[in-house]
């Protein structure tokens, strides 16, 4: 038996002890000597000028190139007549690394020993299946920008969180049971799942939380939104007031985050990264977003790939020293903000808009509202999906649209329609299309999910 049927068939106590021990496990490795160090760092140079973070900025810059050019097969033909030890001066000629560009030559592009590395997979919102790999210390210090930047709103690590992602944890007799949720009982994590929440169901993730009383949430918000929608409009109260709201994997949206706030009592704090280990982009106590500069570099460029104040992301994260992101085009869009000082205290750049992590979702009678995030893990376990989109445009029936490699067949097939049942239920139509290529929107953003009904009561 796999590890997978082996967890399916313990008690729920050993489940979540199951859960504890792998918590404990990941945490002991995020959480050494170079996440304090960064995070003590980080606390240091916070309210630091711009011309000193710059410099600070380079300094990282040239490490970084310099482990690339000699680290990475990839890179080291790429750089190979570049002088890096001139950092900024010398980035953009370097030549841009597209999405798929980076995807085909990913095992060229690691730099040093994979197997002495966190091995992560992506389902990716713009549909695209890549396995990318951190050095540990990276972990580290990737975790300590996040956790800090929490911090700033009062969040404590071991405090009571709530954690709204996409694992799968329940089994047969959870669902039974009407329990959504399994425990780390050594950090106080709830761990809920956001494949089963439905009008019939939460209710009971409503009271679970009620008991629990989680001091922080943490998750995909077009998720947690439910849960506040449907107490809202049944005049439930929560009967406490949560510290803040952490979304991940989707863009904070005006309307939610109003009716998170509005139940749930704490602040909606948002912050942009990726799963492949983009820059830090984060929310200050203002409502601003800033660029965390000691994180790596952010240009944005035009259709020409020109400077731009407004355009596509290419990212050189500093923390990706295990599979370098080195002007990544991400394939998302932001637009740098006019404003140049903020009353938070930070010489950081503003950002006033990020595009890309569109909350979207397709639309089950059996299992209710599954979100983006949700939709994009069908495919981290399978072979030769370029590209997918999938669309609904009937509230029985979904068509997912494929580009594929050679490598993908029936089998392929067969885990992609699991997995979309295992989120989707066993009742909706699922037809799938096959196509040399998907066609991206008007303003050149692909889409994964794509719901012409959303706006049909009966989905509200």
């Amino acid at each position: 038996m796999n590890q997978e049927t082996i967890y399916k068939n313990l008690p729920n106590v050993l489940q979540n002890g199951l859960i504890t021990l792998f918590d404990y496990l990941q945490y002991s490795k995020r959480h050494g000597e170079k996440y304090h160090a960064f995070k003590a760092f980080l606390k240091a140079k916070e309210f630091q000028s711009r011309e000193e973070l710059e410099q600070l900025q380079n300094e990282a810059l040239v490490k970084f190139l310099e482990h690339c050019k000699q680290e990475s097969p990839y890179f080291r033909e790429v750089l190979s007549n570049i002088d890096v030890s001139k950092g900024i001066e010398i980035l953009n000629s370097i030549p841009i690394c597209s999405k798929e560009e980076f995807r085909k030559n990913i095992p060229n592009i690691i730099a040093g020993n994979k197997k002495q590395m966190y091995k992560s997979k992506t389902g990716g919102t713009t549909g695209k299946a890549m396995q990318v790999y951190f050095r540990w210390d990276d972990l580290e210090e990737r975790f300590a920008i996040l956790d800090y930047f929490r911090e700033r709103f009062g969040y404590k690590f071991g405090e009571k969180t709530a954690w709204f992602s996409g694992k799968d944890m329940l089994t047969k007799r959870d669902l039974a049971k009407n329990r959504f949720w399994k425990q780390d009982w050594k950090y106080n994590i709830r761990y809920y799942s956001t494949f089963n929440i439905s009008e019939f169901s939460l209710i009971h993730y409503i009271n679970d939380l009620k008991k629990y009383k989680p001091a922080f949430i943490v998750g995909f918000p077009s998720s947690i939104v439910e849960i506040a929608r449907y107490a809202l409009r049944n005049n439930i109260k929560l009967g406490y007031k949560v510290k803040a709201i952490f979304p991940t994997a989707e863009s904070k949206v005006e309307s939610e985050a109003k009716d998170l706030e509005k139940f749930f009592g704490g602040g909606v704090y948002d912050q942009y990264a990726s799963s492949e280990g983009a820059c830090f982009i984060t929310e200050c106590d203002q409502g601003n977003l800033h660029f965390e500069m000691l994180s790596g570099i952010i240009e944005i460029v035009d259709e020409d790939n020109n400077p731009s104040q407004e355009g596509r992301m290419l990212i050189t994260a500093f923390h990706t020293r295990g599979t370098p992101l080195l002007r990544y085009d991400i394939g998302d869009s932001m637009k740098w903000s006019d404003l140049t000082n903020c009353s938070c205290g930070r010489k950081t750049p503003i950002v006033e808009v990020i595009h890309g992590r569109v909350n979207d979702y397709i639309f089950s009678k059996e299992r209710g509202k599954c979100n983006l995030g949700n939709i994009s893990n069908c495919i981290k376990h399978v072979k030769g999906v370029r590209r997918f989109q999938v669309v609904q445009n009937e509230i029985d029936t979904i068509q997912v649209l494929v580009e594929n490699d050679v490598e993908y067949d029936d089998q392929d097939e067969k885990k992609f329609l699991d997995e979309l049942r295992f989120r989707l239920g066993d009742k909706i139509n699922i037809e799938f299309k096959y196509l040399k290529e998907i066609p991206r929107e008007k303003s050149g953003k692909f889409r994964i999910v794509k719901n012409s009904i959303k706006n049909l009561k009966e989905l509200q």
